[in-house]
């Protein structure tokens, strides 16, 4: 499938019917407005809007707004480069938002990807992860690399396991003389989304020293056979400027930019 295509298949399975929502957060549909949220002390938000904003799009943002402050609830708006209005942005910032770093929204067919050849180093081993003590190796690493916060990473990946096995899978690849009483040097998860044919891959994040061997590419292939074994076609992954050239080196497609705006009560 062409770019184009794989994106249209996108925005129609898993955009308009807000199909890759956090599983257990509340979920609405208020107009145009796609929300989802958890509440609580650790509470957060996240909203986008796939159909565009109509007519007076200040007014629909600042009602989300006055909506999570109303909470006390931070969250996140996510745009993608094709919404409307084209000054989304622009708008979102002067309602006091926060702009975070660009992802690349990277899709292909998983076949795509398993017909490339992947093997780790013999030093190494890459399995499930099982139970607390790979959950906060998991943790460790993910704030190593990009500041995660370990108590929420532990709680929601260990929490959506637990609640939803059919609908997470996480992996560590850890140093095989060390084993599990070491770091665990390389992590990565993929949800699953019933009935859109998607399966979504996060994390990757790699010790430095570790890089460039494989790691990376190893774990891609690892989550595709398992999307593939499960019947799922395509593969989604929200991808930062270090990951994007292996996956397209790979076979999958950059097909449009993301960039989260934050919003702090």
């Amino acid at each position: 499938m062409t770019p184009d295509e794989l994106l249209d298949v996108f925005h129609r399975r898993i955009r308009l019917p807000d199909a890759d929502a956090i599983p257990g957060w509340k979920q609405e549909h208020e107009g145009l407005v796609h929300r989802s949220y958890v509440e609580g002390p650790d509470g957060a938000g996240f909203v986008e809007a796939p159909r565009g904003l109509g007519d007076d799009p200040d007014a629909v943002i600042a009602r989300e707004v006055a909506f999570f402050r109303e909470r006390g609830l931070p969250f996140e708006w996510k745009t993608y480069a094709y919404d409307e209005p084209a000054d989304l942005g622009e708008r979102l910032v002067r309602a006091g938002f926060v702009p975070g770093d660009p992802e690349t929204l990277i899709l292909g067919e998983v076949d795509r990807i398993l017909e490339r050849p992947s093997a780790l180093p013999s030093k190494v081993r890459l399995r499930e992860a099982d139970g607390p003590q790979d959950y906060q190796r998991i943790a460790e690493l993910t704030h190593s690399l990009w500041d995660s916060g370990l108590a929420r990473i532990v709680e929601q990946l260990q929490g959506e396991a637990r609640m939803f096995p059919d609908r997470l899978s996480v992996f560590l690849v850890e140093d095989a003389l060390k084993g599990a009483q070491g770091s665990a040097v390389s992590a990565a998860w993929v949800r699953f989304h019933p009935g859109t044919g998607f399966a979504s891959l996060w994390g990757g994040g790699t010790l430095p020293q570790w890089r460039r061997q494989g790691l990376y590419s190893a774990l891609l292939v690892h989550r595709a056979r398992l999307a593939k074994d499960r019947g799922y076609e395509f593969l989604r992954v929200d991808a930062s400027e270090d990951s994007r050239p292996i996956l397209q080196k790979l076979g999958l497609h950059a097909v449009t930019r993301t960039t989260p705006y934050e919003w702090t009560p």
